[in-house]
């Protein structure tokens, strides 16, 4: 078996509880189900025993639900796997909500902060937070996260509500010192396209563009961070965008393992995920949406999820057509704060890459500018 890139990102699902309801969760929570652990030894051995070739690295990541409501069986997991010799190198992986970290559970993570990263969900200041994650922003011990993991990302999610919130909520972030990995619309029932959307996004847009140009030894959050020159090169992009079905095996509470995170049982009836699971997913043209790729120009850089694009379409590879006109504008927003950042230093470019970069903006420029003129007013 073979995958592109390093580093095996295996999860294993601790448990199918949650202790929030957050507005834009798409999985269904079953109170009580939990991983025993036998089935955590006989997956961690499956694990080690199926590195892809090439893979020098393994990331373990525990899911759930909520991880840190299985904290005790994760330390066993982690007991378990250093009981045994291991010839690739691991680190083990949570994202968390943050609200349950006890004293106890931190005076361990000081102490194995190297072994073990947490990363944290965050969607802003306490108000956004407190309406998308059931007002839990209180629970959260920020100073924690930055004191053990400093180089870590947050990740936000983006709900309705966060639109209108959306540059106070990232400048918020940032003032912490925090990087954000992660500023992602909301799956399944969010209908990204609507006007109102769009209308609410340009001035979030517009004031983030200033903050950055103004901050610009700031490390971009991931919806700006993007590489311009690569719509100048679609035919050499990957057409499958994640490890799905190979390089990221979920292994559900009774060991059972499934495509990725998101194609599991907590998402899925059974007979979708059996049909997921016989696709070949070695064969990049089971994920790419030709329309896109053939007619878009900013297929390169607009993100997508296989295990979403499912969920909407009945279909790994047919995109999400809803978030097209809200991708567009981020895109325009993106050629812009990039051409500011050319003329205020041109030098952070190689002469090749500034080369398409300034062609890229130019061909957004022309494709969505007077589109969205109206928005601007």
């Amino acid at each position: 078996m073979e995958h592109k890139g390093t580093r095996f990102s295996p999860s294993l699902c601790v448990t199918h509880d949650c202790n929030l309801n957050c507005v834009y969760c798409y999985q269904k929570h079953d109170s009580g189900m939990k991983m025993p652990l036998d089935v955590a030894k006989a997956s961690i051995d499956w694990i080690f025993d199926n590195v892809p070739s090439g893979m020098s690295e393994v990331e373990i990541s525990f899911i759930g639900g909520e991880p840190l409501l299985e904290f005790d069986l994760i330390k066993d997991i982690i007991d378990y796997t250093r009981s045994k010799e291991r010839k690739e190198k691991y680190v083990f992986f949570a994202t968390t909500n943050g609200t349950l970290l006890t004293d106890t559970m931190k005076e361990w993570f000081d102490q194995n902060n190297e072994l073990f990263v947490l990363g944290l969900c965050l969607d802003g200041n306490k108000l956004t937070h407190d309406h998308n994650r059931s007002n839990s922003f209180g629970n959260i011990d920020l100073d924690f996260f930055k004191r053990n993991w400093p180089y870590q990302t947050v990740k936000m999610t983006l709900s309705d509500f966060s639109l209108c919130h959306l540059s106070d909520n990232i400048k918020y972030i940032h003032s912490h010192g925090f990087k954000i990995a992660g500023v992602n619309l909301g799956e399944g029932d969010f209908d990204w396209g609507r006007d109102e959307y769009i209308k609410t996004l340009v001035p979030q847009l517009k004031e983030l563009v200033k903050y950055y140009i103004k901050n610009d030894t700031l490390p971009l959050n991931q919806m700006f961070d993007k590489k311009l020159h690569y719509c100048e090169f679609k035919e050499k992009m990957l057409k499958k965008w994640c490890g799905i079905g190979i390089g990221t095996p979920f292994f559900d509470i009774d060991g059972k393992i499934y495509p990725c995170t998101y194609v599991t049982p907590m998402t899925y009836p059974f007979d979708d995920i059996e049909t997921i699971k016989n696709i070949d997913f070695t064969n990049e043209s089971n994920f790419l949406d030709e329309d896109c790729y053939n007619n878009c120009y900013i297929y390169p850089i607009c993100p997508t999820c296989a295990g979403a694009n499912y969920f909407v379409n009945k279909d790994l590879k047919t995109r999400d057509k809803r978030k097209c006109k809200i991708q567009q504008l981020i895109a325009l927003f993106i050629a812009d704060l990039t051409a500011k950042r050319i003329i205020k230093d041109r030098t952070s470019f190689d002469d090749g890459t500034l080369h398409y970069t300034i062609k890229a903006i130019q061909q957004i420029r022309e494709l969505y500018l007077k589109e969205f003129e109206v928005y601007f007013k």
